[in-house]
């Protein structure tokens, strides 16, 4: 499994650890990735994403999933989830025009 935010897109990378004498040794800077479910209210069914611990606090300041796909361009959403955040857009259009 890739360290990668599949929101984001941070993954690890790469930097230098300076000792008191100032020598460098390489060392990675890992992203905090957590696995999480969240649960689609408008589609009825959960997704299981990986995630960097900014991207489940900005999904929480949107109200879930649901929201934080209404909101976001699909620009700053990786290609996996541009066609979701597409799907999602349809469903909340389809329910207004049967309440309408």
């Amino acid at each position: 499994m890739a360290r990668i935010c599949e929101i984001t897109g941070s993954r690890t990378q790469v930097g230098m650890n300076v000792s008191h004498s100032n020598r460098h040794t390489k060392r990675t800077f890992m992203p905090n990735l957590q696995t999480k479910t969240f649960i689609s209210e408008i589609l009825g069914r959960g997704i299981t994403l990986t995630l960097s611990t900014r991207a489940i606090r900005t999904f929480d300041k949107y109200n879930g999933l649901d929201g934080f796909m209404l909101k976001v361009k699909n620009k700053q959403v990786r290609e996996k989830f541009s066609a979701f955040a597409a799907s999602i857009r349809k469903a909340i259009v389809k329910k207004a025009a049967k309440a309408a």
